[in-house]
């Protein structure tokens, strides 16, 4: 039996995340600048206008930005914690890049939470926004 349970067991992983947007174009450009995602075209639902583009960094998980006139903006304050998703972290490759990004979209006008740092789980961190106030890591 345990060769069988084995046998059927699939590697689980995360294939993307999803984020609503109120500018499409914008969140785009953000992630493919700063963060050099690769995006897809364009998907568009007539019937729901309904749009959305998948990001990839260069490894298994993407990021979906999606748009649609019907939902509506959160009421929370983005500076609080509350349930759902808390933030993302995106891995740059070394603590030299973490600071120069960070560096990067202070001067650019993008809010910094927190400069580079060691975590007590390890990693050498920064915190940033993107344009509508989702929680970023940039890690090492």
């Amino acid at each position: 039996m345990k060769d069988q349970q084995t046998t059927n067991t699939t590697i689980m992983r995360i294939e993307h995340v999803a984020i609503w947007t109120r500018d499409l174009e914008g969140m785009r450009n953000f992630y493919s600048h700063y963060f050099d995602a690769a995006s897809g075209s364009c998907y568009y639902n007539h019937s729901k206008e309904f749009r959305s583009y998948f990001l990839s960094f260069g490894g298994d998980c993407r990021l979906e930005l999606m748009e649609m006139p019907t939902v509506n903006g959160t009421k929370n304050d983005y500076r609080k914690h509350y349930t759902g998703m808390a933030h993302f972290a995106i891995k740059v490759g070394s603590r030299e890049r973490v600071d120069q990004l960070t560096s990067q979209l202070a001067e650019d006008g993008f809010e910094v939470i927190s400069q580079g740092r060691m975590t007590g789980d390890g990693y050498y961190e920064s915190a940033v926004y993107d344009p509508e106030k989702n929680r970023i890591e940039i890690v090492a």
